[in-house]
């Protein structure tokens, strides 16, 4: 009885040791699977990119789902603000409309081609090009007919609206995705995001001066409201826009509504031709008798900007825009 006793516990000891032993092999094979899938997981998810038979793909402002085989090499615009966009993500370009010189004053290099205007491009001279991406505008009648013949040809496009500097920074973000220059998007995108949160910080939006935003052209003006450019960074430095609560002007400068609100500020943008715009307004409502007594003129607050940092988009100086109307807005913080 002894003998077997003594064999059993022999037994149930060598088995528990083998358990314990295994236990451990288990263990340690199971850190080393955990270790391994630490170190490989994050692959796991961008696999389907990897075998993917594209690029690089993404939604456009028309939500249209834009797939490119590969990274696009020759790309035409049919906007000077993308081209320019494009341009500071570190893309370039083959083809233009002739805006991008005769508005944005860019220096093309040599051999890229110009393919009409910004609202008549020519379509034969844009596929003769061999496109792989063509920039388009949402607003223009013409690049969405001109989106039909590229379909039909196989040539990617990409629709972009870019109104506020919120969707430039979009567009950018797209541009620096595609052509892998992730650094100028932070140079030409985040660090404008910045300068632009720098002057908001700093003006007292307590003071909420009132305005009057005027859009001038060779045949007349028109007040303008939130959907403009310039108005969207009036309304973010703490301005009262006097055409929010006169929807009236927004269809006719109305003196009688305008000395009703007798704004503190007038600012004015031009559009096509400044001296003729300005002329207009001139042989306008500024020949009414009451426009002198306005406290906007009469403390010299009627002010022209420039086209470049209000009409025109001035994607990468966005910031520059804001710090411009703060200047004027907020003196006193800007010393």
């Amino acid at each position: 009885m002894y003998t077997v006793f003594k064999s059993r516990k022999f037994n149930d000891n060598y088995g528990s040791r083998n358990f314990r032993a295994a236990a451990r092999v288990f263990s340690i094979l199971l850190i080393i699977c955990l270790l391994i899938q630490m170190f490989t997981g994050c692959n796991a998810q961008p696999e389907a990119n990897v075998n993917s038979k594209y690029y690089y793909s993404f939604t456009d402002s028309l939500k249209n789902t834009v797939n490119l085989v590969d990274k696009p090499q020759r790309v035409v615009s049919l906007v000077g603000s993308y081209a320019e966009t494009w341009i500071l993500a570190g893309g370039s370009l083959v083809g233009v409309t002739n805006d991008v010189i005769s508005e944005r004053k860019m220096d093309l290099p040599e051999g890229t081609q110009i393919v009409g205007t910004i609202k008549d491009p020519n379509v034969e001279e844009i596929i003769a090009l061999s496109p792989d991406l063509v920039l388009l505008s949402t607003d223009i009648e013409s690049h969405v007919k001109i989106s039909e013949i590229l379909g039909k040809s196989n040539i990617p496009f990409a629709f972009f609206k870019v109104e506020h500097f919120e969707d430039y920074l979009d567009m950018l973000k797209i541009c620096t995705d595609i052509t892998g220059n992730k650094d100028l998007y932070e140079k030409n995108g985040l660090a404008v995001k910045k300068q632009i949160n720098s002057v908001l910080s700093r003006i007292d939006k307590k003071n909420q001066p009132e305005i009057l935003f005027i859009r001038a052209f060779s045949s007349g003006a028109k007040a303008k409201n939130d959907d403009n450019m310039a108005c969207r960074i009036l309304n973010d430095l703490g301005t009262i826009n006097i055409a929010s609560k006169h929807k009236s002007l927004l269809e006719d400068l109305s003196m009688e509504e305008i000395i009703q609100e007798d704004p503190d500020y007038i600012f004015v943008v031009t559009m096509g031709d400044s001296e003729k715009a300005l002329k207009a307004l001139k042989d306008g409502i500024e020949k009414n008798p009451a426009w002198s007594d306005l406290s906007a003129v009469k403390n010299d607050r009627y002010i022209v900007l420039p086209k470049e940092l209000f009409h025109y988009k001035p994607n990468a100086k966005w910031g520059d825009s804001y710090e411009y109307v703060a200047k004027i807005l907020y003196p006193d913080e800007f010393k």
